[in-house]
């Protein structure tokens, strides 16, 4: 189960909303059992339907993180047109199980924000609890 401070859920939707059409796409980090801090990196991809993220930027994000004593916890994007579960190319490139995936969709109108864990091809959706 993650523990996810509001802004952190209002800067995810903020960051999808800001880059759709296109997928937005991160990392989330937690101190203290809550993910507190969102690294919003670069879909170098500039894709509608899927995400690769910035090499130098994700090297630089773990660094961030692990020098402020935080814990790389999930990796998040958006789907501009798409429910919020994990495509089957989301679930192919899914290579950390350790890993939560966070996904943001703006399909419908209103954003829904929705966790899994995935691992070796299998999905669960993960109960998450926002803190204020």
């Amino acid at each position: 189960m993650l523990h996810i401070n509001q802004n952190v859920i209002d800067a995810l939707i903020q960051h999808a909303i800001k880059d759709a059409p296109i997928e937005a796409c991160g990392y989330l980090a937690e101190k203290n059992g809550t993910i507190a801090v969102h690294f919003p990196l670069r879909n170098v991809d500039a894709s509608a339907d899927h995400f690769s993220l910035d090499p130098k930027e994700q090297f630089d994000s773990v660094r961030a993180i692990r020098s402020e004593g935080m814990k790389l916890v999930a990796v998040y994007h958006s789907h501009p047109a798409s429910p919020a579960r994990p495509s089957q190319e989301d679930i192919k490139l899914a290579f950390d199980p350790n890993l939560s995936y966070v996904i943001v969709s703006l399909d419908g109108g209103q954003p829904v924000v929705k966790s899994f864990r995935i691992q070796k091809g299998n999905v669960e959706e993960e109960v998450f609890v926002i803190e204020q």
